[in-house]
C-alpha cells in the first residue's frame, strides 16, 4: 500500500463541508443582525470537488416556507460577507462561492408524520391496527 494513498470514505471536501458548516453556523449566530435569518440553522454543506460552489441548505426554527424563501434571498444577499468571512478561518487557496437553499425536510417529515398518525387513528376506530393487538 502506498503511504500516499488517501483513506477511504471522508475525502477533503466532506472535512471542508464540516468546517464550512461550523462556521457559517457561528457567523449566522453572532456576526449575521438581521432578524430574518437569527433562527436559520445551517442543515447540510456540500462542496464541489473543485471547491468552487458550496451548497448549503438551512432551516429557519418554528417558521414556515414563506419565511424561509425570504431568508433564502436574505442569505444570497450577505453571502459576499459570508464567503470573505469564511476565507479568514478556512485553510484553502480559494473560499468557495455559497448557494444557500431553504431545507423544507422537516415540514414535510411532520406532514408525513401526521397522515401516519391519522391512518393509524382510522385503523384503530375500524379496529384493523395489528401493532396494539399484537402489544396487548
Amino acid at each position: 500500500m502506498s503511504r500516499h494513498r488517501r483513506p477511504q470514505g471522508f475525502n477533503r471536501t466532506d472535512r471542508i463541508a464540516d468546517q464550512i458548516q461550523r462556521e457559517l453556523s457561528r457567523l449566522l449566530q453572532f456576526e449575521v443582525k438581521d432578524p430574518r435569518v437569527n433562527l436559520a440553522t445551517i442543515q447540510d454543506v456540500t462542496v464541489s470537488r473543485d471547491l468552487s460552489y458550496a451548497e448549503v441548505y438551512f432551516t429557519l426554527l418554528g417558521k414556515g416556507e414563506e419565511e424561509g424563501v425570504e431568508a433564502e434571498a436574505v442569505l444570497e444577499k450577505a453571502a459576499g460577507f459570508l464567503r470573505s468571512s469564511l476565507a479568514k478561518n478556512l485553510n484553502t487557496r480559494t473560499t468557495p462561492k455559497l448557494r444557500f437553499h431553504y431545507d423544507t425536510t422537516p415540514e414535510h417529515a411532520a406532514e408525513i408524520s401526521r397522515l401516519i398518525d391519522d391512518a393509524r387513528a382510522e385503523d384503530r376506530e375500524l379496529g384493523l391496527d395489528s401493532d396494539d393487538s399484537e402489544q396487548n
